[in-house]
C-alpha cells in the first residue's frame, strides 16, 4: 500500500530546503511575504501552483523540458505512460533524482473507465511495477487518461486521483502563444495546469509560462508538495483537480 506519510514528510524537507532557498535570496521566483509554517519550514505564502505532464516521457521533448525546469529550479509532475518508459529509463530516474514526481497514466493509455477490473489492473498494476522496479518505491498517483473514470476506478485505483484545473488542450495544435495565454489567464492560487512533454511547443509553453508566473510571485511545486503545503493528505480513489489555500 502506498506509505503517503513518508512521501508527505519527504515533501516537506524539501520545502524546507524552498524555504531556505527563498528567505536568502537563491530560489527562483522567492517572496519574503507572509509565511505559512509546515513543521519547521517557513514558507513563502504563495501563491502555489504544480505543473503537470502527461503521455511521457519522449527522449528528446522531455530532456529539453527537465533541462529548461532545471535552469530555473522548479519541480513538475510527470504522469507517465508505461509502454514510453522502455528505453528511457534514465530520464524516469533523472526525473525522481532532480526533484520531480513521478505518476501513473496507464501502460498503454487506455481510458479507465471502459475496462474491466482485470483489465483495469493490466494498465494499472504493471505501470506500478514497472515504476517501482525503476525508482524503488509503489507510492505514485494516478491520473486517468482523458480524465475519464467512472465509481469503479475510484475503487480501484489504490492511489490519489490527480485531474486539473487548467487545460489549454495543448494537444489540439502547436500554437504556443494561444497555450501560454489561456494559462496565464486562468491560473490562481493551488491550480493543477496540464500539459504533455510529448509535443516541441508544449516544452516552450511550460517554460514562457513558468517565466511568466514566477515574474508575478508564483511557486511551482509538485502536487505531493502542493499537499504538503496545503496540510492535507491524500486519500486513495479520491479525486483532486485544485489544492485552493485553507479557509481555516
Amino acid at each position: 500500500m502506498a506509505n503517503w506519510k513518508k512521501r508527505l514528510e519527504a515533501g516537506a524537507l524539501a520545502l524546507s530546503v524552498f524555504a531556505l532557498a527563498a528567505v536568502s535570496g537563491w530560489g527562483p521566483g522567492h517572496r519574503q511575504t507572509d509565511q505559512e509554517v509546515i513543521g519547521a519550514a517557513k514558507l513563502p505564502a504563495g501563491p502555489y501552483v504544480a505543473l503537470t505532464f502527461d503521455d511521457g516521457p519522449r527522449g528528446s521533448t522531455t530532456s529539453a523540458l527537465l533541462d529548461g525546469l532545471a535552469q530555473r529550479g522548479v519541480h513538475a509532475t510527470f504522469f507517465v505512460i508505461g509502454e514510453n518508459v522502455e528505453g528511457n529509463e534514465l530520464l524516469l530516474q533523472r526525473m525522481e533524482g532532480e526533484g520531480h514526481q513521478v505518476g501513473l497514466h496507464t501502460y498503454h493509455h487506455k481510458s479507465l473507465a471502459q475496462l474491466s477490473a482485470a483489465d483495469f489492473y493490466a494498465e494499472v498494476d504493471s505501470l506500478r511495477s514497472t515504476l517501482t522496479a525503476l525508482l524503488g518505491r509503489e507510492d505514485f498517483m494516478l491520473r486517468p487518461p482523458y480524465g475519464m473514470m467512472n465509481a469503479a476506478t475510484q475503487t480501484r485505483a489504490a492511489a490519489p486521483i490527480v485531474l486539473w484545473s487548467v487545460d489549454p488542450e495543448d494537444w489540439s495544435d502547436r500554437d504556443t502563444q494561444r497555450q501560454v495565454s489561456i494559462i496565464l489567464d486562468e491560473t490562481e492560487d493551488g491550480d493543477i495546469i496540464l500539459l504533455h512533454d510529448i509535443y516541441p511547443a508544449s516544452v516552450d509553453t511550460a517554460l514562457q509560462v513558468v517565466d511568466a508566473l514566477m515574474a508575478r510571485g508564483f511557486h511551482f511545486v509538485t502536487v505531493e508538495e502542493l499537499f504538503a503545503i496545503r496540510g492535507e493528505k491524500p486519500e486513495n480513489g479520491k479525486v483532486y483537480r485544485h489544492l485552493p489555500p485553507s479557509l481555516g
